[in-house]
């Protein structure tokens, strides 16, 4: 009996921890929970700018008045002339997962308005005072008061259809939260970009923007994109961006990018848009750069701003409760799509910076654009004639296109050519140019087929080390359709019968080693890729170099050859080709201004 009494004792001490262990968890009060759910919506000042602009958008607002107080830390007031509220739906926006935009988590698949959880306002109304007024037509309206998520008012008011929310004290009853506010000069500039974002998207809507008192933005609706950010960021900035539209399957890709010239001059920009919604995405926006490739040195990072249209049903937007970022079915597609845009809008003449590319003339006022013959790999072609570096293109020129005219040519220090300009003295880079003109040869004759070769009269004989030879056996295609002819010899010795020619001092046995030894670890994934690395790596190698004396003749055929280039500014490392001194510049340095 008394062991029997014993393990009862030692069942209920056990019962009574358990029991002690379960009292521990205890369901949050309401108010916790709904500043806990505040701060995954409402982050600063900015947020709940944000969220009460796309809140006025879904109303249907043609007009939206932003007015903010320090920085947003004193007053918060976004009103609108939409569609307004009636009584009972304003006192129902501040409860939680209320919302006119969804009723059933299928709506959630292709749901085109901004706000469609149901958490901004209870969740601003619980760490803020906010007043809300609201009319649903202009024969009466209603005034909502809560403050830290309690109700404290509603009445009758007289007012015009739409709605005003007023936020002020944000965060006054967390403490913790306040202090990690920053500078109301820095929340201002938060505010600012939302701002800029959102009036960017929605170019039908008239924006007004107050700070402290003051206007700071008055942005009356916008035709096109174009015109919604000069008015933004002003004419001359804008003049550094090309266009970009192109359809890529079912993925279209519209917007602005910025000219590799103008590439780290200003402030970078970056928006990205897609079903009209403005969001974070790091993938888009590598997908834009790698367009770059070629055009800009390390480092250097261009601004854009890309709108992305892909099919509903290919996009979630339940995934960030702030909206901000969404989760793509199948991304490689929409980057593939977004990286050929780009590069489409970079190899236009326009997208080509420097000395504005004109033809040359005595009379600056009788001065045409240059016409570029259509793009034609063999016509490029170095051929070794006497002493040319190689024949100018043979290609036939549009009907309507202007030919070619050539300034006299000076070659300086072995290294650069020079002319006079109607804007300038222009400098040309021959080893850059030359690298440039090489590049776009070689990749057209990757990408189209294989470019003729000249036979040697006695094979070379190559002694690979092994890494040298894996770079071979990877890009053994690429350099047969280069102009190679290439087989193995035993071991890691070849025999070269035949190399390409791009002008008279080509060392191929040089260039092609010191290509190999450049490939080396070459991983690159897809064949266009590696057909990129290795035509950039060629053309620097095989290019002309500093401290080539050149013939007038070389002179003008290079000159030529640049200008036929789909980027002509820009050698494969992202450096300049091209360098204008202005006129204006020299009148300074020689005090004629």
């Amino acid at each position: 009996m008394a062991a029997i009494d014993t393990r009862c004792c030692i069942a209920a001490e056990r019962r009574g921890a358990i029991a002690f262990h379960m009292a521990r968890i205890a369901i949050l009060a309401s108010a916790v929970a709904d500043q806990i759910a505040a701060g995954e919506v409402v982050e600063r000042p900015a947020s709940v700018v944000k969220e009460l602009v796309e809140n006025a958008l879904d109303a249907g607002a043609t007009s939206v008045e932003i007015t903010i107080e320090e920085g947003g830390r004193a007053l918060i007031r976004v009103a609108d002339d939409g569609s307004g509220m009636t009584a009972e739906d304003a006192v129902l926006s501040l409860e939680r997962h209320a919302t006119s935009k969804i009723t059933s988590a299928e709506q959630l698949v292709g749901v085109r308005s901004y706000g469609f959880r149901g958490e901004a306002l209870p969740a601003i109304a619980s760490v803020a005072e906010v007043d809300i007024e609201t009319a649903s037509d202009n024969d009466g309206g209603t005034l909502v008061r809560a403050a830290a998520g309690a109700l404290l008012e509603t009445r009758a008011i007289a007012r015009r259809q739409g709605t005003t929310v007023s936020v002020a004290r944000l965060f006054y009853n967390t403490p913790a939260r306040q202090k990690f506010l920053k500078s109301a000069r820095s929340e201002w500039r938060s505010i600012l970009e939302i701002v800029h974002a959102i009036a960017v998207l929605r170019r039908d809507v008239h924006f007004t923007l107050r700070h402290d008192g003051k206007v700071v933005l008055e942005l009356p609706r916008a035709e096109s994109l174009r015109a919604r950010l000069a008015a933004l960021w002003g004419h001359a900035d804008l003049a550094r961006f090309v266009d970009t539209d192109d359809v890529h399957g079912a993925v279209h890709v519209a917007g602005l990018v910025e000219r590799p010239a103008d590439a780290g001059t200003a402030t970078r920009r970056i928006l990205v848009m897609i079903n009209g919604r403005t969001v974070r995405d790091h993938g888009i926006v590598r997908a834009a750069e790698a367009a770059y490739r070629s055009t800009l040195p390390s480092g250097v990072r261009p601004s854009m701003v890309l709108q992305v249209r892909v099919p509903v049903n290919d996009v979630d937007v339940n995934v960030h409760p702030a909206k901000s970022e969404v989760r793509l079915r199948d991304r490689w597609p929409v980057e593939r799509a977004v990286e050929a845009a780009v590069r489409r809008s970079l190899g236009i003449f326009e997208a080509s910076a420097g000395i504005g590319w004109r033809t040359w003339s005595p009379n600056p006022s009788a001065a045409v654009p240059f016409a570029r013959a259509p793009f034609d790999v063999p016509s490029l072609r170095a051929q070794p004639t006497g002493d040319g570096l190689f024949e100018p293109s043979s290609a036939p020129v549009a009907l309507e296109a202007e030919p070619i005219l050539v300034p006299p040519l000076l070659q300086l220090r072995r290294m650069y050519l020079m002319f006079e300009h109607d804007e300038g003295v222009v400098l040309i880079d021959q080893h850059s140019a030359h690298e440039r003109v090489l590049y776009e040869q070689f990749l057209g004759v990757l990408e189209r087929g294989e470019a003729p070769a000249q036979r040697l009269l006695f094979p070379m004989t190559l002694h690979l080390g092994p890494i040298e030879a894996e770079a071979f056996e990877s890009h053994r295609a690429a350099f047969d359709a280069l102009g190679f002819e290439i087989e193995g010899f035993g071991g890691h010795s070849v025999l070269v019968h035949a190399v390409p020619m791009p002008h008279p001092r080509f060392d191929a046995e040089r260039c092609l080693r010191e290509t190999l030894a450049a490939l080396t670890g070459d991983r690159a994934a897809s064949d266009a890729k590696r057909h990129e690395r290795l035509a950039a790596t060629f053309a620097c190698k095989a290019a002309i170099k500093a401290g080539d004396v050149l013939s007038a003749g070389e002179m003008r055929a290079l000159y030529i050859a640049l200008a036929e280039t789909r980027l002509p500014a820009h050698d494969v490392h992202g450096r300049a080709t091209i360098v204008r001194l202005a006129w204006e510049e020299l009148d300074r340095r020689f005090g004629r201004t």
